[in-house]
Parts: C-alpha cells; structure tokens; sequence
C-alpha cells in the first residue's frame, strides 16, 4: 500500500500517471538510471516497523507486497528506512526482514539499501557484518547530529570529530560513523555517505556550544536553497568541515553544508574508497555552480 496513492499512482504528471511511473520512464532517456522506492522515515514514517518485522508472517507479506510494488511500476529495488532498531531484538528482527527481502529481490538484479543513523548509539544494536550479506548498500545519514532535541547548538554534519567535542553529540561525525563500519568489517563500497540540503536553525546563539532561545525556519529547518539567510555572514570551519551562517533578520545560527565542505566531503569519500554520496533531498538544492549535488558529483568524477 502507497503512502499516498495519487500522488504516487495516479496524478498526471510528465505524460503518464503518477510519480512513480515518472521516474521510472526516465531511464528510457538513461539507462544507467536506477528508480529505488523507500519505506520508512523519521517520526511516524518508521512506528510500525518493529511490530511488523517481529511477526514471521507480516515479513512474508510486506515482503510480497514490496516486490509486487517493484514489478508493478518497473523499480530497482527498495530501500528500508527503519528509523531505527533501538534495541537488540529489533536490530535481530531488521536482520531477519532484510533476509526475508533479499529473498523475494535477488541480487543483482535488484538492489536492497537501507538508511541508518551515522551514531553508534543507535548502530550498536545492528549486527553490520551480517547486514551487509543482504544489502547492496549502507545510506549512513551523515547529518542531524545535532538540533532542536539537545540544549546546546553544534555542527549538524561536520565532517571531522572536533579535537575537543563540547557535549556527546559532538563527537559523531562522518569519519566517526565511517569508522565505526570499517571497524565492524564493513566493505568501504557499501557505504554512501549522505549529505544534508537543508539547514538546522538555533535562534539566539550564532557559533557553537550556546544555549539557544529556539528555531526559525519550518519547523527550525531551511531548504540549502534559502541559505545564507539575508544579511547573514557565512563561515566554513576548515578543521571540523562545517558551515553555517549568523546574523541578518533570521535564523540566528544555522547550521548546513555548502559547496566548499560537500568538496571537502567528496575527497574524504574518495580517499576512503566509499561507494559514493547521497542527498536529502534534491529539490531544497541550487543551481550551477552553488548546487550541493552538481559539486558532489564533479568532484567525485575528477578525481
């Protein structure tokens, strides 16, 4: 069952019905393009997957009913986004739905993903070696480390961990959480490193390590297409790889990637022989020469 049915399955769109169908015919004009369908997300996106993933016969049938997707509107595959297994039950139930998965997709002529959190609070309760046996790749969401949920701003996607993090939060990173899978015998080409496109604002602070009086924004968020915000003055912090922004009408400090650290990010991904970089989500970027993902991938192929 779609999360809504016309808008996926029905509206006019592009010359064909729904937006599924719309992207799926782009790969007429290019071929190499691969159309994967994602379950879950953040908040209620993901509440019923620890029910549905500790019953045998409710993995029989959302597996069935994921393929029965796949063959209906000419996918590549899924994309299971359990945000996220938070103890080790679950990490065993999200082992066992992604087996059961695998079965009903096999590779290669499929591809199984899953988005995980990059912190080690949340990848603890996930047995990644064997993960791994039935993923094509690992989406580590390399962003939100920090935002409305502590009392303290801080980088939301910074790179490196700083020498002197100011509060647990601060010590994730991107090289944190890839190391943490190298660490756990993860292939380096299963991991995607993700990128935000999209801006966390903390009002009443405007660096690091403050407390704050709350958030502009909808719902404390900017789309990267918004930033900097008016008047405000934006600052690349080379040794940790972070950008944001303070000052102007709104915002206070925000906290996002630009081109200058998703170059940063793209190096470190080569460096690391990771599998590449992923975005959320497009339609928050720019255009030319400021996009985030046009950066990304002229880096990456330059290399």
């Amino acid at each position: 069952m779609l999360s809504d049915e016309w808008a996926d399955s029905q509206m006019p769109v592009d010359g064909t019905e729904g937006c599924l169908r719309a992207f799926t015919q782009l790969k007429q004009q290019y071929p190499q393009l691969k159309v994967i369908l994602s379950i879950g997300g953040g908040g209620k996106g993901s509440e019923n997957f620890a029910s549905v993933a500790r019953n045998p016969s409710a993995v029989a049938m959302f597996a069935s009913s994921a393929r029965a997707l796949v063959d209906q509107f000419g996918l590549d595959g899924i994309d299971i986004d359990w945000e996220h297994p938070s103890n080790s039950q679950q990490g065993q139930d999200y082992i066992y739905l992604l087996s059961q998965l695998r079965a009903v997709l096999p590779s290669p002529r499929y591809s199984l993903t899953s988005a995980v959190p990059a912190g080690e609070w949340a990848l603890k309760h996930i047995n990644l070696p064997v993960a791994q046996q039935y993923l094509d790749l690992f989406m580590v969401m390399c962003y939100d480390f920090s935002g409305p949920w502590l009392d303290r701003t801080g980088h939301q996607a910074q790179l490196f961990t700083p020498f002197q993090p100011h509060n647990d939060a601060a010590y994730i990173s991107c090289q944190s959480a890839v190391t943490y899978f190298l660490n756990q015998n993860v292939q380096s080409n299963k991991i995607l490193l993700g990128i935000p496109v999209y801006g966390r604002s903390f009002t009443g602070a405007d660096n690091i390590n403050q407390p704050y009086s709350g958030a502009d924004g909808d719902d404390g968020v900017f789309d990267y297409s918004e930033l900097p915000r008016p008047g405000a003055k934006e600052t690349v912090d080379e040794t940790v790889g972070a950008a944001y922004c303070v000052g102007g009408r709104d915002g206070g400090f925000v906290s996002y990637d630009t081109p200058q650290t998703v170059e940063n990010k793209a190096k470190f991904v080569s460096d690391m022989r990771l599998g590449g970089l992923f975005y959320w989500h497009i339609a928050a970027d720019k255009r030319g020469m400021n996009s985030l993902l046009e950066t990304g991938y002229n880096t990456l192929h330059e290399l």
